[in-house]
């Protein structure tokens, strides 16, 4: 075989779909079905706030924000997770999880925790070192968080605005840039 052969190998080069994809997909809610706020704390913990992970070697932000990373790709087109809350003088976090599939009211609580101790404890527990934060009976159950989740309904942005009370009148100046002037009381209702 001649070492020439493989030459033109350059036009048969077909990147991975998903390695053209990582890094470049948007979160559009739109392609979701139903939204759930989960709040999380450490199960038996060894830390009162997040900053004191850092006695730890644990950069809680860095951490929650690779496994929210990894998890997003790997259960890209049915779940996405997103942080919505990290205090560092708190001892809990806030994620947004998106579901492509609208869980029924009896299965959420399982559902959801099937994605949370399932899915997500792995990669906080061994990958990012989080066994350190929790004391021994954590580590004797293998159980990392607490948590709670509640439905997040979306209502119509539309007639959500319609039906606020305005402050601002840039939010009331219609599209065509018509501005007729109301004498009234400010948070007036609008027709």
């Amino acid at each position: 075989m001649s070492e020439n052969f493989f030459a033109d190998y350059k036009k048969f080069i077909v990147v991975p779909e998903d390695e053209n994809r990582v890094g470049k997909e948007v979160y559009d809610p739109k392609n979701y079905a139903a939204y759930y706020i989960l709040t999380l704390s450490i199960f038996n913990s060894r830390i009162s706030t997040w900053r004191d992970a850092s006695k730890f070697e644990i950069d809680v932000e860095k951490s929650i924000k690779t496994v929210i990373l990894d998890f997003n790709q790997n259960q890209r087109g049915i779940y996405h997770l997103q942080l919505l809350e990290l205090d560092r003088f708190k001892n809990y976090f806030i994620l947004a999880l998106s579901s492509k599939t609208k869980f029924e009211e009896e299965e959420a609580k399982e559902r959801i925790s099937f994605i949370i101790d399932r899915i997500l404890t792995n990669p906080f527990y061994v990958a990012q070192n989080w066994f350190n934060l929790i004391g021994e009976k954590g580590r004797v159950e293998r159980k990392l968080f607490c948590w709670s989740f509640k439905e997040y309904k979306v209502e119509n942005q539309e007639q959500a605005k319609i039906n606020e009370k305005y402050e601002n009148i840039s939010e009331i100046v219609p599209k065509s840039g018509e501005i007729k002037l109301i004498k009234s009381s400010l948070k007036r209702d609008i027709l």
